[in-house]
Order: structure tokens, then sequence, then C-alpha cells
């Protein structure tokens, strides 16, 4: 008799087992989420999360009708860091997706190491030009942008609507700062400008006094490229050098981004920069995710909240396209690559066949409204890409915007 009903309780638990859906024998999806949230990027590092989170906790902590489990990861922005956390994540946490990191030479150390661990990573804020250039990876798909990107417009408009001819650059000195200022460099030449100076102030510069005594009183501008901490420092030392009177300040992305603007006071007032993403954009997506972000956390919304934000969106269109399949590595990869996001907070986004996305550039210029201060859309670039208006083929035959290329002839 006892063994009649264990047969008859195994035929119960086998006839449960089918009648539940796949997924929920599966289990939750693992996204593997990489930020620094200790050390001088944290409050970058705790935006990231924020974004991502968000999107999730809107959506019933769910993606493709599966429950969703987050395991975040603290790189400290420190590559040996994050190699050896990305590793514990696919090997010890078994996560289905990988998607985070911050700072551009981080992306290329990880980026051969995702490839050997086979598990697709998305890379929504490290902006290493080469990884969807002359060094593409299988497994990482790039939803954010590359370092030069923005910049090449913005070159472009520097010299033909502001009318600067000469400007001096300063920039952090790795592969971030060298793409940015190489983007701006070349297009602002091409039409009519010079670099006659370029600064390089290394990694975690709060201390800008010898870089600033350097610079070339007779430029017309500087472009800054700051990140992380020495965002919150330059404008304030810039003005304090008495140089923002004399020489109008343009930036990179970054060093005007959101996540600092609260930080900073009239130093900021009137500067210049380009990137994909400004919570001033004035759609009614953008403003609903700038409503909902700023009474979730206390503040506007920067770009890392903006890419972040949209990555748990991408994740979803894709382990969707694959009927929430995820542990199908080469199939949900395959989705990764062809999601396209038509009304993100940023504006629309797909990848182009080399993997990178094209996506609306913003020339913004930092103003005051209601006592506090925005990066007012003044322009906006449609649908660029990471080539510019040059033919693929011709852009990659020159080498990498690094520190000496394109070479400062002007300097």
């Amino acid at each position: 008799m006892a063994r009649k009903l264990s047969v008859t309780a195994l035929v119960l638990l086998v006839l449960v087992a089918v009648a539940l859906p796949a997924d929920a024998q599966k289990g939750p999806i693992k996204i593997g989420f990489l930020a620094p949230v200790t050390g001088g990027a944290a409050q970058v590092g705790k935006d990231m999360v924020n974004g991502l989170m968000m999107w999730l906790e809107e959506h019933g902590n769910q993606i493709a009708g599966r429950k969703v489990e987050v395991i975040v990861e603290d790189t400290q922005g420190q590559p040996n860091i994050a190699l050896t956390k990305v590793a514990k994540l696919v090997e010890s946490d078994k996560v289905h997706v990988l998607a985070g990191g911050l700072f551009a030479h981080v992306g290329y150390a990880l980026a051969p190491r995702v490839d050997q661990l086979g598990v697709p990573m998305l890379y929504p804020v490290m902006a290493a030009d080469d990884l969807t250039q002359r060094k593409p990876t299988k497994w990482v798909v790039r939803n954010g942008w590359t370092s030069s990107q923005p910049n090449h417009p913005f070159g472009e408009y520097v010299a033909k609507t502001l009318g600067y001819k000469k400007v001096v650059t300063v920039a952090i000195d790795y592969s971030f700062g060298w793409e940015q200022v190489g983007g701006f460099q070349k297009t602002f030449e091409e039409n009519g400008g010079q670099i006659v100076q370029k600064l390089w102030p290394p990694l975690g510069t709060t201390d800008f006094a010898p870089y600033l005594s350097q610079i070339k009183r007779d430029a017309d501008a500087v472009f800054a490229l700051m990140v992380a901490q020495s965002a919150l420092r330059f404008p304030r030392q810039y003005q304090d050098a008495g140089l923002k009177a004399r020489l109008p300040l343009l930036g990179g992305g970054t060093t005007f981004d959101e996540f600092v603007l609260p930080s900073l006071g009239d130093e900021a007032l009137g500067a210049y920069s380009a990137l994909m993403y400004s919570a001033a954009l004035d759609t009614p997506i953008n403003k609903k995710f700038v409503e909902t972000y700023r009474k979730k956390y206390g503040k506007v919304p920067s770009y890392y909240s903006e890419v972040c934000y949209t990555t748990g969106r991408w994740i979803n269109d894709a382990a969707r396209a694959v009927g929430g399949d995820v542990e199908n590595r080469e199939s949900f990869l395959a989705a990764l690559r062809k999601v396209e996001v038509p009304d993100a907070p940023r504006g629309p986004v797909k990848l182009d066949a080399h993997g990178n996305p094209v996506q609306n550039i913003y020339i913004r210029k930092v103003e005051k409204k209601g006592g506090e201060l925005w990066n007012t859309v003044i322009h906006t670039y449609p649908a660029v890409g990471q080539f510019w208006k040059y033919k693929p083929e011709e852009f990659l035959k020159q080498p990498v915007y690094d520190r000496n290329y394109p070479p400062c002839k002007a300097c």
C-alpha cells in the first residue's frame, strides 16, 4: 500500500510540474550588475543602480514573465576588481546576463574576459570606442555610446555656430579622455578651428591648479573632459583662477552631467556640452521619467540613470523575443543585438551594423531655472552614429583616438 501511495505521489508531482509554466520551473532571471558603489565614483554608481532598479520596479520585478534577481557587485572603478567580480557573477552566481561598468579602460579590460566566459554583457556606460570599431567582441552588446560619438557633432557646432577658432583641451588622461578629445578635435579642425594646447590631468585629479596655470590665455575657449570627482572640482577651480570670464568653458558630456549639477553653482552657468541625454529634454516620455525618478530618489536623473533604466527595457525586449529562454545564450545574445527602443527617455535608439547605438545627440547649455541648474537643449543632431558623416571603412583606416592622435599640429 505504501508503494502505491509513493507512485501516486510521484505521478502527481510530475503532473504538477507539467502544469507549471516553463519559466516558473526555470527560476528567476539573474542579472549581474557591475558598478562603483564605493570610492570617488560612488554617486555615479548609485545613479546607475537606481536607473536599472526603477525600471524593474515599474514592471513588477519581472522580465518576460519571469521574476528577476539583480546581484550588484562593487568594482570601485578598478579593472582588476571588475575582472574578479565578473568571474564571480558568472561562475558562482550563475547569472544569465551581465550589465554595467563605468570607465572606458575598464570596458577594454573586461571585454576579452566576457568573451571567455560566454555570457552576454550590456555596456550602457563604458564607452571605449574600439569595442565597436577595430576590436569588436562577440559577447559585449553596447547600448550606450562611444566616447567620441557626441563630440563629432559638437566639434562642428563649436566651430560653425559658436565661431571659436582656437581651443585648449584639458581632459582626464585615460582612454575616455583621449577619445572624447579626439572626436572633438577631428571635426573642430575640419571646420576651420585649431586645438592649440592639450593638457592631461591623471584620473582622480582634484587639484587642477598646475594645469590651470598652463592654459594659453590667447585661446577662444577651453574644452574640459571631467569624470566622477574631478567634475565636482574643476568648474569651481576654473572660475576661481579667473579663467571663466576670459575663456568660455566647453565640456564633454560627463563634465556637466546631472549627477554633478546639484553640487555646482554659478561657475557652471553658460557652459556648453554634448551628450545623448539631458534631463531637460522636452518630451512627454522624458518628463514622466524625470518626474518619477525625482519623486523616488529625490534628485534629477543623470545620463547614468537613463542608460541603465533603458538597460532594463533592453534586457526585457530581448528576453521576450526568445520566449524567456535566456538560458540559451546564443539566441539571447542575438536577440540583444536586434533590440530597438523607439521611445527611450533619451529618444530613439537602435544599433548600427557594428553594434553601436544610433541616437540623437543634444547640444546643451547650463542654465538656471527655478533656482536649479539644467542642461537646456539648444540643438539636436538626429540619428548620430559612431562614424558621424564618414564612411565606416574610411574612418576605420585611421588609428583609434588616443593621447597623440589626432596630432596637435597647432600646439
